[in-house]
């Protein structure tokens, strides 16, 4: 794990936040490359769980909602860790962590558990307050409940149907790590599929399906992806059934997204709360209170399983090549455009032609600095599937040579050709 997280830093995917003020634990920024990256993974859910299906709608809700919302889902009673800390070195655990009476950093006295709620409370308004108090969102679903009644009001939509969203949460993780696995300040893809009642266990089965499917077509390996059901006397007491999926990370098997059938708990919670009607009315005019099937991942833990899975450590005549072998719709730079001699001016002005030509529909790079062989290994440490390399053919039949990044075949293409053969190769 330290190698991609060396490797993520060197090539500008993610960087320690605040480092240069001696950090600040369990966050992280996205560098240039890591930030075309998490976007492409967003814009890869997107894709498939709204733009290609036509009984699915987004939401961008808000961070800060009306507190009741919290009291309503019963984060503000439920949402709680049971903790522990040593009186000697003042460390704090979970106290689920901890199998022994004395503390496993010092050995000193432990206190007794105390409730501990994850949520960050802020203020809104000048004056700090209760009646002024509100919380940064530990979960993206409520927004999407909240607004059940107005989707129905302002759309057409017809059982079953989803809302999806795609946002920030924050949880008060006292014990976050393993990278950007578990972090104070995350992002989540979310799904709320409203269904009949009836419906339920058929669409839960189906939408596990469909999600592990998703992680295999973008390239995750199948023998590290698993399907773990949740045993009964593990549901939550709304829970009518969750399947996890988990990756096999260097640190362990974890979670990437869990898939839940909910009942009908969360909209008649929001009813009872907020004396609304969020009933569903059908054709016939009758009132049914849906069941939800829910979809939840980390956009965070996507991109790090992706990072771990596309890693490859290689020998290729003596020398050590690392490469990402990310799949190429989620590639941050999809080519390098490539002068074979820095000094010769015909060829930067053809290279520097092609780059202008293709970064209007790609994120693509021209790259002049060093040999080609040090540029090779540059693109290939940020998963880049293509350098285009422009030689002598260039100028004398209009070609180019494009390197395959996992194979590193050469193959000679017209330069008029250049944009077909991207698109039918990142499609």
């Amino acid at each position: 794990m330290k190698d991609i997280v060396a490797l993520c830093k060197r090539r500008g995917l993610i960087y320690p936040s605040s480092e240069i003020y001696g950090g600040f634990a369990n966050t992280w920024d996205y560098g240039p490359y890591g930030v075309l990256l998490k976007n492409n993974v967003k814009q890869a859910w997107w894709e498939a769980m709204v733009k290609l299906r036509d009984d699915v709608v987004g939401l961008d809700s808000a961070i800060l909602m009306n507190p009741k919302i919290w009291e309503a889902s019963g984060h503000i009673k439920e949402f709680k860790d049971p903790l522990i800390d040593c009186k000697k070195c003042k460390q704090r655990f979970k106290a689920d962590d901890v199998k022994t009476k004395k503390c496993p950093n010092c050995g000193g006295e432990l206190t007794a558990p105390k409730a501990f709620n994850l949520m960050f409370k802020t203020n809104v308004g000048p004056v700090e307050s209760d009646k002024n108090t509100a919380y940064l969102r530990p979960e993206t679903a409520q927004g999407i409940f909240a607004n059940f009644k107005n989707v129905l009001d302002s759309t057409r939509v017809k059982l079953p149907f989803g809302i999806a969203q795609i946002g920030k949460a924050f949880r008060n993780e006292i014990t976050p790590g393993n990278f950007t696995f578990r972090t104070l300040e995350f992002e989540q893809f979310e799904l709320e599929y409203f269904v009949l009642p009836k419906e339920a266990t058929k669409s839960f089965k189906g939408w596990v399906d469909t999600r592990f499917n998703w992680y295999l077509d973008l390239g995750l390996d199948k023998k590290k992806l698993h399907k773990v059901p949740h045993p009964k006397s593990d549901l939550a007491h709304y829970a009518k059934a969750v399947t996890d999926i988990e990756y096999k990370f260097p640190f362990g098997q974890s979670e990437l997204e869990g898939i839940a059938n909910r009942g009908d708990f969360d909209l008649s919670q929001h009813e009872k709360f907020s004396k609304q009607n969020l009933k569903y009315t059908d054709e016939a005019g009758k009132k049914i209170m849906p069941y939800v099937i829910e979809p939840s991942g980390g956009v965070d833990r996507a991109v790090l399983a992706f990072l771990v899975d596309a890693y490859k450590e290689e020998s290729v005549k003596g020398d050590k090549r690392l490469v990402l072998s990310l799949h190429p719709k989620l590639a941050p730079i999809k080519a390098a455009i490539l002068p074979l001699v820095k000094k010769d001016k015909k060829l930067v002005d053809i290279a520097k032609g092609v780059y202008e030509e293709l970064k209007a529909d790609y994120f693509v790079e021209y790259d002049d600095g060093g040999t080609i062989g040090k540029r090779y290994r540059r693109q290939d440490e940020i998963g880049t599937p293509f350098c285009i390399t422009v030689d002598a053919d260039s100028i004398k039949d209009k070609t180019v040579t494009i390197r395959d990044r996992d194979s590193m075949r050469q193959t000679s293409v017209k330069i008029s050709e250049l944009g077909d053969f991207l698109q039918s190769k990142l499609k």
